[in-house]
């Protein structure tokens, strides 16, 4: 008779090997995988090492998180513009090369107004919601139910029971808690007004690669004006007094040609949320201005990685400067390398980020990166105030781009974002001015770490293409 223990051991090693086998045999899939859609080799290193570090758990994350431009049948459709103006002139070489690229030409505005003030920033949009007399279409990434938002929720509801037609699209994951507490747009939905939440976490989990997240912020009115930048809804971005907590941030508000692009682009969201179709209805014949913007949609829902390309010509076609403001600062291997050549060119660069972002994993991952590009002579200056939530690049006197994007991995690969290219010196101006005035209550450089601090740093570059 065969000893229990024996068939119980031989039992125990073969389920061990088949999990190994198996094991090596996903995780072949997986390298596969990344290889066919051509992962940037960043990516491919910090899968691998996750792959070796907790293999079934980074097998079973890289699947739901792990793709982005994937081909199903869930897919949101690819998102072209079209162009709204006969002028081909071309204004410079960005505008010449996002041509290239397939993005519509540099569209012609009569108005442009920069929002840097969180009271200035609250009156419009409330004047706007309050004003609007046929239509308000909202898509944001952050809602917070709190005395801002609140005030926003009852002009809307009111302007519901008006007969304006309105339209909310919110985040799933960037506004959880108003997705898991639905019950607070009962009323806002009760006067007839429709909100849709982007990928749901909870509804088809195969359609839902909780990874790629709507972070554009596009707030259109009567189809004849859209606000548009880096905020959010809640109190850390805007509110009726000034408060000192009240993060620093940039809103532009546009009336022209170029607001047709922006609702194309809440349109395509919308149905893809939604499955209804959008139609633009211009109520006015538009009258041109000389303010060129040129609208560049930029995540999963575009052929190309367009916005990024672009903006790594744009640094190697600087001249004379380049200002980097931005929240969170995690690039790939090829921008640092970019800033530091064009540094070494003669190019003034700058970077202004906050002092302390508000994720301390951020903070960890961000600083090897500053401190790269401060040994090579660039200038870093950290911001004292509240968090700088701003995001803003300048070149030369030529063009600033603003908008939802964030210099990093997560806005420049994963985030559905949208950016504006401006083309005109009154804006840049003004945009230059402000980044002075950030540059006065900064701190210049990074502090001086231990050499463990800075292996630590480095290690955390891993996490880099996924934050």
């Amino acid at each position: 008779m065969i000893d229990e223990k024996i068939i119980y051991n031989a039992n125990t090693l073969f389920f061990y090997h088949t999990l190994i086998i198996l094991g090596v045999l996903l995780a072949f899939a997986v390298l596969l995988h990344m290889l066919y859609h051509r992962r940037t080799p960043s990516s491919i290193i910090a899968w691998v090492l996750s792959i070796i570090l907790i293999p079934y758990i980074a097998i079973f994350l890289y699947f739901i998180i792990g793709s982005r431009k994937r081909k199903n049948r869930y897919k949101k459709s690819s998102l072209v513009l079209k162009n709204q103006t006969t002028d081909k002139n071309i204004q410079n070489s960005i505008d010449g090369v996002l041509r290239n690229y397939g993005i519509a030409d540099a569209a012609k505005n009569r108005e442009f107004k920069l929002l840097f003030d969180t009271v200035e920033t609250y009156n419009e949009l409330l004047n706007c919601i309050k004003g609007a007399k046929k239509s308000i279409y909202l898509s944001v990434y952050i809602v917070e139910y709190d005395r801002v938002t609140k005030e926003f929720l009852k002009a809307l509801i009111k302007k519901a029971k008006e007969g304006v037609e309105i339209k909310i699209l919110i985040d799933s994951l960037g506004s959880i808690s108003l997705y898991l507490l639905q019950h607070r747009l009962k009323e806002l939905r009760e006067a007839k007004a429709e909100v849709e939440f982007f990928m749901p976490l909870f509804e088809m989990p195969f359609r839902n690669y909780i990874n790629l997240r709507n972070h554009r912020k596009i707030y259109i009115f009567d189809n004849e004006k859209v606000l548009s930048g880096g905020a959010n809804l809640s109190h850390e971005y805007l509110g009726a007094t000034q408060n000192k907590k009240q993060w620093e941030d940039i809103m532009f508000l546009i009336k022209g040609s170029s607001v047709e692009q922006f609702f194309e682009i809440f349109a395509s969201d919308w149905f893809y949320a939604s499955q209804k179709k959008l139609k633009f209805k211009q109520h006015e014949k538009e009258v041109e201005g000389d303010i060129f913007l040129q609208v560049v949609p930029s995540g999963p829902d575009m052929d190309k990685d367009t916005l990024y390309e672009v903006l790594l010509s744009a640094i190697y076609g600087a001249k004379e400067k380049i200002y980097i403001i931005t929240p969170y600062f995690i690039p790939n291997h090829a921008l640092i390398q970019a800033l530091i050549i064009a540094h070494h060119k003669g190019v003034d660069v700058k970077l202004i980020t906050p002092k302390e972002a508000n994720h301390i994993v951020v903070n960890l991952v961000r600083s090897s990166y500053m401190r790269e590009l401060e040994e090579a002579g660039i200038k870093i200056y950290l911001y004292n105030g509240a968090m700088l939530h701003a995001k803003a690049i300048l070149f030369d006197d030529n063009c600033v781009v603003l908008g939802s994007v964030n210099f990093d991995n997560r806005s420049l690969f994963l985030n559905y974002e949208v950016a504006t290219f401006v083309y005109n010196d009154e804006v840049i101006k003004k945009v230059k001015d402000w980044s002075d005035k950030l540059i006065s209550n900064s701190s210049f450089g990074t502090k001086r770490v231990s050499d463990m601090r800075r292996v630590f740093e480095n290690m955390m570059r891993i996490l880099a293409p996924q934050l």
